[in-house]
């Protein structure tokens, strides 16, 4: 019986002391060790934008025409040239286009914030 006694005893006094000393701030409610404010782990997601950029599709030219001389025979035994060897020059401007891409910004970071813990009974 006085084994029974004493656990008992033990047992009432381990309850009080842990729940005396845990709810300093909290009335009547457990808050686990080792502090009453902890941290959390907050993870920010990586941040991206979209770029608008002119690229060149093709570039610019230049392209010769060549015509050749156009001769006449104007009589049996004449022949005479009636316009001269000519070059045509055709200019080709360059093309460009727009062209998205995405770049990030920032990376995905996670940092530690503080989190006051909170009683569930008693809003503390």
């Amino acid at each position: 019986m006085s084994r029974t006694l004493a656990v008992v005893f033990s047992t009432a006094v381990a309850a009080i002391s842990m729940t005396g000393a845990a709810s300093a701030g909290c009335y009547n409610c457990y808050t686990p060790p080792p502090c009453t404010t902890c941290y959390q782990q907050q993870y920010v997601q990586p941040q991206y934008r979209t770029v608008d950029e002119t690229v060149m599709v093709s570039p610019g030219s230049v392209v010769a025409h060549r015509t050749p001389a156009q001769y006449r025979t104007v009589m049996v035994p004449q022949t005479v040239m009636v316009a001269p060897p000519s070059v045509q020059y055709q200019r080709i401007a360059p093309q460009y286009a727009t062209r998205q891409r995405v770049e990030m910004v920032s990376p995905g970071y996670s940092y530690y914030a503080p989190v006051q813990m909170g009683c569930a009974s008693c809003g503390y």
